[in-house]
C-alpha cells in the first residue's frame, strides 16, 4: 500500500498512518507539499491519483486510491479489533467519524494550522472567535460523552478514539481547554499497543 500525505504533520494523515502502524501493516509513503504555489495537491500528477486535491489517499495493493481518512480507517478496520462487530457499534463508529469532521475537524484543525503555519491574517477577529468557540462545543461534547467511560463507542478503543484523537491532541497546546475526562482518554488512547506519535514538524514550528 502507498500513503500519500503532507510534509507538515497533517492530522487526517496521521489518523491513517496510526492505524496503519497499529495493523502491523506495509507501506510506502509520498510527501506532499501543500504550502507550495501551486500546492503539490492540485498539480496534475496527483489529481490523477485523487481529482478532489486532497490528502491523504491511501493506493492500495490492486492501484484502488482510496482518498478520505474516515473512510480509509474504515476499510482498514473492517475485521479488526478497531471495528466493532454489533449493528449498533458500527453505526456509532460512523457517527463520531461524521461528528469529527463536520463539527471538530473544521475548527480545530483550522485553528491548529493557522496557529503554527499560515497565521490568521487573512481571517477576522470574528471568524477566529467562532473557530475557537466551535472547537471548544467540540471538546465539551465529548467531555460529557466520556463520563463514565474509557472510550467513545462500546467502551472499547476504536477507529472513533482514533479519528477524534488525531487533533484533540493538539487542543491545549493551541489554547482550547481540555478537561478531566478528555485529557484522561487522551493518555488512555497513548498507552493503546502500537501507537506512534504525530510526525515532527520539518518547518520547525509546531512544537508536537
Amino acid at each position: 500500500m502507498h500513503l500519500y500525505e503532507s510534509t507538515l504533520p497533517s492530522g487526517n494523515a496521521y489518523k491513517v498512518r496510526l492505524l496503519l502502524e497499529q495493523l502491523g501493516k506495509k507501506y510506502d509513503t509520498t510527501f506532499l507539499d501543500i504550502m507550495a504555489d501551486p500546492p503539490e495537491t492540485r498539480r496534475p500528477e496527483f489529481l490523477a491519483v485523487n481529482p478532489n486535491g486532497r490528502i491523504p489517499v491511501l493506493v492500495l495493493d490492486d492501484g484502488t486510491a482510496l482518498p478520505e481518512s474516515a473512510a480509509i480507517m474504515f476499510y482498514l478496520a473492517e475485521g479488526t479489533k478497531y471495528l466493532p462487530e454489533s449493528r449498533l457499534g458500527r453505526a456509532q463508529v460512523l457517527q463520531w467519524l461524521f461528528f469529527e469532521q463536520y463539527s471538530h475537524e473544521p475548527y480545530i484543525a483550522v485553528y491548529k494550522f493557522c496557529t503554527f503555519w499560515a497565521g490568521f491574517g487573512d481571517r477576522s477577529e470574528e471568524d477566529k472567535k467562532k473557530l475557537k468557540e466551535r472547537g471548544q462545543a467540540a471538546i465539551d461534547i465529548m467531555e460529557r460523552h466520556l463520563t463514565g467511560k474509557r472510550f467513545f463507542v462500546e467502551d472499547r478503543y476504536s477507529i472513533a478514539d482514533i479519528a477524534l484523537y488525531a487533533y484533540t491532541m493538539a487542543a491545549e497546546t493551541i489554547g482550547f481547554r481540555v478537561d478531566e475526562n478528555v485529557s484522561a482518554w487522551l493518555k488512555r488512547v497513548e498507552e493503546q499497543d502500537g501507537w506512534v506519535k504525530v510526525r515532527n514538524d520539518p518547518t520547525g514550528k509546531c512544537p508536537l
